[in-house]
């Protein structure tokens, strides 16, 4: 008689189960726009921001005691990233003259976006990162000077700075395009 060995099978527990659902959930609910706040950000790679953002929200899943600050929580986490990707390509570019390439616009950016969108994207990505991040969570996502705060891990108050800076130069930087 030949005996088999049953393995035991993986089983999704119902914590498990319960963290893959609100991430799921989450995932339709924002995908996106969290795709779009990373590109407006200056995210060279927008989708392994995003992607990025997703897996420590899941292996965080737990710690998130509210559903509904998830996405404030996620839309933090892609600022965080995006900062800090865009700091590691600047001191690789500072150390590698031979990688200094100018940042190539990806398909969806040049379909989505009309000639004037264009430019002031551009000119959005010239602005100091503090200032561009306040202006697209500002009027990009529509959040408020608290929300953008918390997004950001700064006060209410540095928050109208950056705005108000980040508006000044964005308008005088479109206007001398004109």
């Amino acid at each position: 008689m030949r005996r088999t060995e049953s393995r035991p099978q993986p089983s999704v527990t119902g914590g498990d189960a319960e963290r893959e659902a609100g991430v799921a959930r989450l995932f339709d609910l924002h995908y996106p726009a969290m795709l779009r706040l990373a590109a407006l950000l200056g995210a060279d790679d927008p989708e392994n921001v995003v992607a990025e953002a997703y897996y420590q929200i899941y292996r965080k899943w737990r710690k998130v005691r509210d559903a509904g600050a998830a996405e404030a929580y996620l839309r933090s986490i892609i600022c965080n990233l995006t900062r800090m990707r865009i700091r590691h390509l600047q001191v690789v570019r500072r150390n590698s003259p031979a990688l200094r390439v100018e940042p190539v616009a990806s398909p969806e950016d040049s379909v989505l976006l009309r000639d004037d969108q264009r430019a002031l994207v551009g000119v959005l990505r010239e602005l100091p990162a503090r200032q561009r991040e306040a202006l697209v969570l500002r009027y990009w996502q529509g959040l408020k000077e608290t929300e953008i705060a918390a997004a950001m891990g700064i006060s209410p108050g540095s928050v109208k700075t950056h705005a108000a800076r980040g508006m000044a130069a964005l308008t005088q930087r479109m206007e001398a395009r004109r």
